[in-house]
């Protein structure tokens, strides 16, 4: 029985409003994960994500089985106790940065080895050598306690040539395939990983081996590394169209604003991207230039610009956030310009806040 209940559909797109029941809660979706990649927001608080409102975030698989590495964790009582959040957290399985992590040897030549077995890499922080298997992530995840877990798979780079595209998703096949027998927790739900790079033919023939298979929901992986964005969004119109329509669908890494905005609409439920967490701490902040989401819907402005010195307006006067409630556009460029830590802060806190917004402003426009 599916975990998604569809409660509203588009009438002239296929965005559609639904609930995802986890072992922590209901997620309503289409929802935005902020990234906790090591176990935390960077730069905000457990507590600060609570009030902010968002019902899930994502941690990564590889970074915590590395750092603080899983006795740490299981001593804690899980991933969630570990880290005092008590809402979803969804954990993809390391295989993404066991790749673009993968330590090179003095010939600049990847020192990650893939098999049918899994892949062997060294640590980004030490060297020390590591298997992972898809047995093992599964193993990992179950022991972390998260709600939603990732099936091991290959990236292939972008451009990929078809053969190496095919022999990526036949690969994530046969350890997605492993991954889902390993699987024993069920209130734990597993997700499929759609690979296939820019092909038809490759990424529908995936969507239709991944199904059998039964998974919680699905996943459309091998976007948003370095492909155009309408070809982001031809794979989405091939794609979801052929994935089951009581399954959440999984649009990884991605976006910008629009970019979330344009894969709603095409059906996709949701999304995770460090996009906005890592402008906060670059000082690029969100603002809303209207919310019917017509047109160039937000702005972007360089809070460490000398403009903002004598700004005492909030970074958006639109915006009921902590930040913009409390703190001037020329606080926060004077924290920036004196290297404060208190600026990652106040601007994460926004950046996020921006992203819930759009993701309930979209729902409400369903």
């Amino acid at each position: 029985m599916s975990k998604f209940r569809v409660l509203k559909k588009g009438t002239k797109t296929l965005a559609r409003c639904g609930v995802l029941q986890t072992a922590h809660g209901p997620v309503k979706t289409p929802f935005f994960m902020p990234i906790a990649t090591k176990a935390s927001v960077k730069a905000i608080s457990s507590e600060d994500i609570v009030e902010l409102k968002s019902e899930i975030i994502l941690s990564n698989t590889y970074h915590l089985y590395l750092r603080p590495g899983m006795s740490v964790i299981k001593k804690a009582g899980g991933l969630h106790k570990f880290m005092n959040w008590k809402r979803a957290i969804l954990t993809d399985s390391g295989g993404y940065q066991v790749f673009s992590l993968g330590a090179k040897n003095d010939s600049g030549k990847s020192m990650v080895k893939v098999s049918n077995k899994g892949v062997e890499f060294r640590s980004t922080y030490d060297g020390s050598k590591h298997t992972l298997t898809p047995e093992k992530v599964i193993r990992i995840q179950e022991a972390l306690g998260s709600d939603i877990m990732m099936v091991l798979d290959e990236c292939p780079a972008y451009p990929a040539t078809k053969v190496d595209a095919k022999q990526s998703m036949e690969l994530t096949t046969l350890w997605a395939k492993r991954c889902k027998k390993t699987h024993s927790k069920k209130k734990q739900l597993l997700f499929g990983i759609i690979q296939g790079s820019s092909y038809k033919e490759l990424r529908i023939q995936h969507a239709h081996d991944l199904k059998k298979f039964g998974f919680d929901g699905y996943a459309i992986g091998g976007l948003a590394v370095g492909e155009p964005t309408e070809k982001m969004y031809q794979a989405l119109d091939w794609v979801v169209p052929e994935l089951p329509a009581d399954k959440p669908r999984y649009l990884m890494g991605v976006g910008k604003p629009e970019q979330i905005y344009e894969a709603v609409k095409r059906g996709v439920d949701m999304f995770d991207c460090v996009i906005p967490t890592r402008n906060a701490r670059h000082g690029l902040l969100y603002i809303w230039r209207n919310k019917d989401l017509k047109g160039k819907f937000y702005q972007e402005i360089r809070i460490k610009q000398s403009k903002y010195r004598l700004d005492i307006k909030p970074v958006d006067q639109q915006c009921n956030c902590v930040t913009c409630k409390n703190y001037s556009r020329s606080y926060i460029r004077h924290l920036f310009s004196v290297e404060e830590p208190l600026a990652y802060r106040l601007a994460t806190i926004h950046n996020v806040h921006f992203y819930l917004e759009l993701m309930q402003t979209i729902a409400k426009g369903i």
